[in-house]
């Protein structure tokens, strides 16, 4: 059985390594695997508890697992596993991402803006769909980072990359997934707001709209975490 196993982990692991199953995507299903690898759900499910162990992929009972590889040029983020550990990020990203979004309303080029406004536009198009929105909504965050002007503020979120979106959507409330009308509506208001206000040039509202939309994402996590206990 344990060679079985194996040979189901290096299969779905080569795919998490080279973007076939990309972060934030959903394994396929125990009778997925059941019927294309031609075993039993024992081995399955021992398999899936591997890439679990070596931080591929974390499970969500009644949800299925999910892709959580960090690419090597983040080691940082391979640390960050708990529910603690996610509030911490979030509350990182607030003190990062709220400076980058004023220092845009300043600095932003005619072209950069259009930037945000298109990443914004895709958001708005994949929103509903688990794999793509991830890489949309970090997208904007990242037009949003370069647009300070500043390119330490580009080079860390693009190295913390998309992993810096989907950590705390794993550890969301199902009541919080995109394919919610209303998460997702209040969620695309937010980032519509950052985009406003940086494009009418007012840095204090960018400030104060980026630290909302974060702040909003780690009260939703807190939500979570009083229901469930920390971990």
């Amino acid at each position: 059985m344990s060679n079985l196993a194996h040979q189901i982990v290096e299969d779905l692991k080569q795919r998490i390594l080279n973007g076939e199953i990309a972060p934030g995507a959903k394994l396929p299903g125990e009778n997925s695997l059941v019927e294309e690898f031609g075993v039993s759900r024992t081995v399955v499910r021992e398999a899936v508890s591997r890439l679990q162990a070596a931080g591929l992929v974390e499970t969500f009972q009644g949800r299925g697992s999910f892709v959580l590889e960090v690419p090597d040029r983040t080691p940082g983020l391979r640390a960050v596993r708990s529910h603690r550990d996610v509030l911490d990020l979030m509350d990182f990203r607030i003190g990062v991402e709220s400076e980058a979004a004023g220092l845009a309303a300043v600095r932003r080029t005619a072209h950069q803006l259009k930037g945000i406004a298109r990443a914004l536009d895709e958001f708005r198009r994949v929103g509903d769909d688990p794999a793509r929105s991830v890489e949309a909504d970090f997208a904007f965050h990242l037009k949003v980072a370069v647009a300070s002007g500043n390119r330490f503020y580009g080079d860390l979120i693009s190295e913390l990359g998309p992993m810096m979106i989907m950590l705390p959507r794993t550890r969301l409330d199902p009541a919080y997934e995109m394919s919610d009308p209303d998460h997702l509506t209040r969620v695309v208001h937010e980032h519509e707001n950052i985009h406003a206000a940086i494009e009418r040039a007012d840095p204090e509202a960018a400030r104060a709209a980026a630290r909302v939309h974060l702040a909003n994402t780690r009260q939703r996590l807190m939500h979570v975490e009083g229901r469930s206990g920390s971990e």
